[in-house]
Parts: C-alpha cells; sequence; structure tokens
C-alpha cells in the first residue's frame, strides 16, 4: 500500500526565505519596485485560492496502480468548515454557550480528501451511484472511508496539508530557534 507524491510536491521545500534585514536598502527597494510589490501581493492572492493549483494523487497497492485523482490546496475557511461540519456541539448550561463535545476524526478526514478533489475527479470517483450502491453508502464522504485504508488518508493528508501550505517541519525549526 502507498500513495506516490506528485513531482511538484518535492519542489515545495520551504516558501519563505529569511534576509538579512537592512532598513535604508529595503525602503529603497519597495520604492523602486513599488509596481512589481503589488503585483507579486496580488499574485500570492490569486495563489492563495488555489483553484487552478491541482496534484497527482496515485492509490498503488501491490505496485498496482488502483486508481488516480488530482486534489488541490485548500483553505483555511475550507479546513473549519469541514471541521465544524463533523464537530458535535452541546450547550453548556453555566455560560449559556454551545461549546465543541467531541469532533468526528475519521469523518473529518475524509471530508478533506472530499473536498480536495476537484469536481471532475469527485465525480467519477466519490459520487458514483453505481459504487454508493455497491458498497452500501450514502455519500462520497462515506466512499472514502471504504475505499481508502487509514494510512493511505494520512499518506493524502501529509500532501494535502503541504500544498496548502501547513508545514509541521518548518514551523518545529522556528519554535525551535
Amino acid at each position: 500500500m502507498s500513495v506516490k507524491t506528485d513531482e511538484k510536491l518535492l519542489d515545495i521545500t520551504d516558501p519563505v526565505e529569511e534576509v538579512a534585514e537592512d532598513k535604508a536598502a529595503s525602503e529603497d527597494e519597495l520604492k523602486e519596485f513599488e509596481g512589481d510589490i503589488l503585483h507579486a501581493l496580488l499574485a500570492a492572492a490569486n495563489y492563495q485560492n488555489g483553484k487552478d493549483e491541482t496534484y497527482e494523487v496515485r492509490i498503488i497497492r501491490k505496485k498496482v496502480v488502483m486508481f488516480t485523482f488530482r486534489m488541490r490546496p485548500l483553505s483555511e475557511e475550507e479546513y473549519e468548515r469541514c471541521r465544524t461540519k463533523n464537530t458535535k456541539y452541546v450547550r453548556n448550561r453555566r455560560i449559556g454557550v454551545k461549546v465543541p463535545e467531541t469532533t468526528n476524526s475519521v469523518r473529518y478526514r475524509s471530508q478533506l480528501i472530499y473536498e480536495a478533489t476537484i469536481p471532475e475527479d469527485r465525480a467519477k470517483l466519490w459520487d458514483n451511484k453505481q459504487m454508493w450502491e455497491a458498497l452500501n453508502v450514502a455519500s462520497g464522504i462515506d466512499a472514502i472511508d471504504k475505499i481508502l485504508k487509514s494510512g493511505e488518508k494520512d499518506k493524502i493528508l501529509e500532501q494535502l496539508d503541504a500544498i496548502s501550505g501547513f508545514d509541521n517541519t518548518e514551523l518545529e525549526e522556528t519554535t525551535k530557534n
């Protein structure tokens, strides 16, 4: 059992580069390249939505490619929406507000994969009604639970976190320093 990493993922190493700070030079560069900076900021904002950016995932078992699908990065709002949908809330009687009680982590992980799968592939794979009947499931998210092994889901979610900008190693290095 393995999940093949897309070659483009290997190019994503360290998106943040540390440089020495020289305030005078920085201000001069800002003035000189103000148009370029605006262009770079707008490009970064377009990059954030990740709609045009896709990565291929291949599910391989016993050295045979079972199927492939493409996924895209998810925004922070999409991660939060998936978490909220899979969290049970209860009302705290003392303070009168709803607080999270439990999160169905298995379904949450499957929903992340479902949401990250591009719509064309989602329709062919996870939303295939004939497959739902054969597997006796009611949704694409349930189908993911039946089709993918937990280790495969782990590898896919690691890749999803990497392309979405959530890289734990970078955070750990910053914390240590």
